[in-house]
C-alpha cells in the first residue's frame, strides 16, 4: 500500500480505456492500488528508453506489456550475435538489424496499442534535450559514463525523473534520479557519482562480461519503478540506490543524500571529454605507435623477430588467441611486476581485445623504456575481422 514517501502521479488519466484494452489490462484492473485510474495514466504516459541492450531489452517488453502507451527508443547500433545472450527483444532474425527497428517490431506482437518513437541517432549533448523534452520520464540502460552523465544533465535541466540501472558480471545497481521531486527529496546521479572513474578503470560489460539474466532482474525493477512513478504509487527509489548480488542472492541498500558540494547543472558539456575515455597517456602512446592487424599479419609474414604480448585476461585468452602471442594481463604490466619478462633485444608488440587497454599497457612500456613498442588497433577482434575470419570473436 502507499507509503509515507509515495509521489504525486507524474501523468494525468487518459479519458478512456476501450473495451480491448479493459479486457488485456485486466490484471492490473484488479488491483486496488492501480485500477482503472492507474491503467488510464499509463496509457497517458510517454516514456524515453536509452539503448535497446541489455537493460533496455526487459524494459522495453515490460513497459510495453504494462501499457505505457508511448514508448520511446534511443538506439543507433545493430544487433549482432553476442547480443542475444542477454538482449531478448532481438531475436536470430534480427542479426544486422538495427537494434531500435528490431525492438518496435517485438513491442509490436506484445501490444499493438503502444506507439514507438524511434531515435535512431547517437545521443549528443546537440540533441538530448531535443528527444527527452517530450517525455514523461526517462530510464536510463547505458552502459557507459559519459552516456549516463549527460542523460542525468538532460533530465536535471528538464526536470524530469529518470530511472537508473547498471550491470556488470553478477551484480546490479538500480536507483531513481530527480531533481525537482517534490517535498525537497531531489537529487541527481552526480550526488552518486559526483564524478568519473579514471579511465581504464571499470570495464565494460564488453570486456568484463555479464550473466544474461541478470540484466531481467535489474531492467524489471526498473520498470517496477517506472510504473510506481506514473501512477504515484508506493514508495520509489528515490534516495536509494538498491545493489543486487546474484550470485550470493542479496539486495541490499544504500541511502543517497544529497550532496550540498555538488555543482549546479546549468548546460551540457563535453562528456566523452569529462570521462576521457581512454587516458591522456594512453592517446599519447598510441599516437604514432598503432598497427593494424593487416600491417601485424604483413610482420610475421616477413618473418620478423618480434614479441607479441597479449595484455587480456586468462579466460579471455581461451576464448580467442593470436597463434604466437604469449598472455601477460594488463595489471600485472601497469604494476611494473612483468617488465622483467619482457625481452629487451626485440620490438614489442602488444594486443587486447579491440585496443583499448594495450593503448593503457603500451603507455607504461613507453615510460619504463620499450621506447619503440607499438600496439594493434583494433586488438584480437581487428585480427578475426580483417586475417583470420575462422576465428570467434566475443
Amino acid at each position: 500500500m502507499s507509503g509515507s514517501n509515495t509521489l504525486p502521479p507524474l501523468v494525468e488519466p487518459a479519458s478512456e480505456l476501450t473495451k480491448e484494452e479493459v479486457e488485456r489490462y485486466s490484471r492490473h484492473l484488479i488491483i486496488p492500488d492501480v485500477g482503472m485510474d492507474g491503467q488510464k495514466r499509463l496509457k497517458n504516459a510517454k516514456v524515453l528508453v536509452i539503448g535497446a541492450g541489455g537493460l533496455g531489452s526487459p524494459a522495453l517488453l515490460y513497459l510495453a506489456a504494462a501499457g505505457v502507451g508511448t514508448l520511446g527508443i534511443v538506439d543507433f547500433d545493430e544487433v549482432d550475435e553476442s547480443n542475444l545472450q542477454r538482449q531478448v527483444i532481438h531475436g536470430q532474425s534480427d542479426i544486422g538489424k538495427p537494434k531500435a527497428r528490431s525492438a518496435k517490431e517485438s513491442i509490436a506482437e506484445i501490444n499493438p496499442f503502444v506507439q514507438v518513437n524511434l531515435h535512431e541517432t547517437h545521443l549528443s549533448s546537440d540533441n538530448a534535450l531535443d528527444i527527452f523534452r517530450d517525455y514523461d520520464l526517462i530510464l536510463d540502460g547505458t552502459d557507459n559514463f559519459a552516456t549516463r552523465y549527460l542523460v542525468n544533465d538532460a533530465a536535471v535541466l528538464l526536470g524530469k525523473p529518470y530511472v537508473w540501472g547498471s550491470i556488470f558480471r553478477f551484480e546490479g545497481q538500480v536507483s531513481v534520479f530527480w531533481e525537482d521531486a517534490p517535498n525537497g527529496q531531489g537529487l541527481n546521479y552526480r550526488d552518486l557519482y559526483p564524478e568519473p572513474p579514471p579511465p581504464g578503470m571499470v570495464p565494460s560489460c564488453a570486456e568484463g562480461g555479464v550473466l544474461g539474466v541478470l540484466c531481467a532482474s535489474i531492467g524489471s525493477i526498473m520498470v517496477n519503478e517506472a510504473i510506481k512513478l506514473l501512477t504515484g504509487i508506493g514508495e520509489p527509489l528515490l534516495g536509494r540506490l538498491v545493489v543486487y548480488d546474484a550470485l550470493e542472492m542479496k539486495y541490499r541498500e544504500v541511502k543517497i543524500r544529497k550532496d550540498p558540494s555538488t555543482e549546479k547543472i546549468t548546460e551540457l558539456i563535453d562528456y566523452e571529454a569529462f570521462c576521457g575515455v581512454v587516458s591522456q597517456d594512453a592517446q599519447q602512446a598510441a599516437a604514432g605507435h598503432t598497427i593494424t592487424a593487416k600491417e601485424l599479419k604483413a610482420k610475421f609474414d616477413a618473418g620478423e623477430d618480434f614479441a607479441l604480448i597479449d595484455v587480456r585476461e586468462p579466460h579471455e585468452y581461451e576464448i580467442v588467441n593470436i597463434k604466437g602471442a604469449t598472455l601477460i594481463p594488463k595489471d600485472r604490466i601497469l604494476s611494473g611486476a612483468a617488465l622483467a619478462e619482457l625481452p629487451q633485444d626485440k620490438p614489442i608488440v602488444l594486443h587486447c581485445k579491440s585496443g583499448g587497454r594495450s593503448a593503457e599497457a603500451l603507455a607504461a612500456l613507453h615510460k619504463a623504456g620499450f621506447a619503440d613498442a607499438v600496439h594493434v588497433g583494433g586488438g584480437v577482434l581487428g585480427w578475426a575481422k580483417d586475417v583470420d575470419p575462422s576465428l570467434p570473436t566475443y
